[in-house]
């Protein structure tokens, strides 16, 4: 790292609070892009949160749709809006949500991780698992927002290992955000039920469930061996790219914080947003 981005870092370490208490962690069920523009219980409840927890200094967030080759971080001081979707009204690709960078901080992350060596990335942006919330939350895009990517080729225990070297950044008033879907298997989406309230196949709801109980029961070793918790976990993790934001989000439970769910229902047969915040 260089001189200047030294001084950099340690301008913003300088310009953070430090509150006595940590800031909280979430996971949030993102689903459909489409609820940064609807007005939803889902989108209503993180506006709500957005008030309930304190006012964070910057926002990092692990999304589902930034599978990469080894760990990056954004380190631009302009992110771009990314519309990583298709097939949706003109309105939801006309967003745009301006939130800062922070160099600074994407510098303080590096640092932090020595289990591996984290890109500083200027080409990506945030992306809709990250903007859909972060803009429902804090909607005058006036707080940082700096997304971290998912190495693809590594194994849940890895990301969890992972999340655990940024807990320092929980006392500096960072908020942590893993964004994806405990339940995400669009290839068995009900197309015609998702306006049905609390659609869910019986494996999705099994999971859910399952969750649920090994989240509140701190057996986390169950949800990184995912694997082997049985067909509806086939089912309900076809592919892991949704479920491992939520593994960096238990990767930084401490034993203190208390976990409490919400958005706790499923969608079209095989998704589910249930979220947890925790602390």
């Amino acid at each position: 790292m260089s001189v200047s981005s030294l001084k950099e870092l340690h301008a913003f370490s300088e310009a953070l609070p430090s509150p006595e208490e940590k800031m909280p962690i979430l996971f949030v069920g993102h689903g459909s892009p489409m609820n940064a523009i609807e007005d939803n219980e889902f989108s209503k409840r993180w506006q709500q949160m957005g008030q309930e927890i304190p006012v964070p200094a910057a926002v990092l967030c692990i999304s589902a749709h930034w599978l990469t080759n080894g760990t990056h971080v954004t380190a631009m001081e302009q992110p771009k809006t990314i519309h990583d979707f298709g097939g949706f009204p003109q309105a939801l690709f006309e967003v745009q949500y301006p939130a800062p960078g922070n160099p600074a901080l994407a510098g303080e992350v590096k640092e932090l991780v020595k289990s591996t060596n984290v890109g500083l990335n200027h080409d990506w942006g945030l992306d809709h698992g990250t903007w859909s919330v972060v803009k429902r939350m804090y909607p005058y895009a006036n707080i940082p927002v700096l997304q971290l990517s998912i190495d693809y080729g590594k194994p849940a225990q890895y990301h969890f290992n992972l999340a655990k070297e940024l807990a320092a950044l929980r006392k500096k008033g960072v908020l942590i955000i893993g964004s994806g879907n405990m339940v995400h298997n669009l290839g068995m989406i009900a197309w015609n039920k998702l306006n049905e309230p609390e659609y869910g196949f019986d494996w999705a709801h099994e999971m859910n469930v399952v969750f649920k109980k090994h989240i509140s029961g701190r057996n986390f070793k169950a949800l990184i061996d995912y694997e082997q918790l049985g067909a509806a976990a086939k089912l309900a993790i076809p592919t892991p790219d949704h479920y491992y934001p939520m593994i960096y989000s238990l990767g930084l439970i401490e034993t203190r914080d208390d976990v409490s769910f919400f958005n706790d229902k499923a969608v079209g047969g095989s998704l589910t947003m249930t979220s947890f915040r925790a602390g």
